[in-house]
């Protein structure tokens, strides 16, 4: 099945986010002709617009973005106002733990033990209050350090840091090593499964 253009751009808004896209930024994701463009937008909007959806397209300062309706407010406000009552994603809690045992540490450095990205899940985090700035690094850029909260100590039932659970001795070897700490234990698995 060909996906149509506007499903394109759906999905290319849907991943961008809060940062949207601009006209430009489409054309050279798509390939699209610009004509092309505003005609898959177009049919984006009428099929928001025709639907039950609670996702509409708005353009903001040239910027395309998928936004909630306003119709459904007052559930978004529930959700703004008590943030916690959402699981944590397996991205946000690799996040969570690195900080936990690293703190304090910047999302670079996050991200290199990683392997990707991190900062959807460090905006999670800290929406949630279960991590925060602990500092700055000293000179260019002054990158943020992160750490744990209070919050963080109630939502795991830990009374100090001091309670964290113990690493094994291959993941200390992968802290100290810069190595992607969640990667090496399920490859070392999986290779063991496989001689089975």
């Amino acid at each position: 099945m060909k996906t149509n253009l506007s499903s394109k751009i759906e999905a290319l808004l849907f991943v961008a986010g809060d940062d949207g896209l601009t006209m430009k930024q489409l054309h050279f994701l798509t390939e699209a002709e610009i004509e092309e463009l505003q005609a898959g937008i177009v049919e984006l909007e009428i099929r928001y617009a025709e639907s039950v959806s609670g996702i509409c397209l708005k353009e903001l300062a040239g910027v395309f973005q998928l936004v909630t309706k306003q119709e459904v407010a007052e559930t978004i406000q529930k959700l703004v106002e008590n943030p916690t009552v959402q699981a944590l994603s397996q991205a946000s809690l690799e996040v969570l733990a690195i900080i936990a045992y690293k703190q304090p540490i910047t999302r670079v450095e996050v991200e290199d033990l990683r392997g990707v990205k991190s900062e959807k899940a460090l905006h999670t985090l800290a929406a949630k209050g279960l991590v925060q700035e602990a500092g700055r690094v000293e000179g260019t850029g002054r990158a943020i350090l992160y750490g744990t909260t209070n919050e963080f100590l109630n939502y795991f039932g830990l009374k100090n840091l001091d309670e964290l659970p113990p690493l094994p001795e291959e993941a200390m070897n992968d802290l100290d090593e810069d190595a992607d700490l969640f990667m090496t234990n399920f490859q070392q698995t999986f290779k063991e499964e496989v001689k089975v």
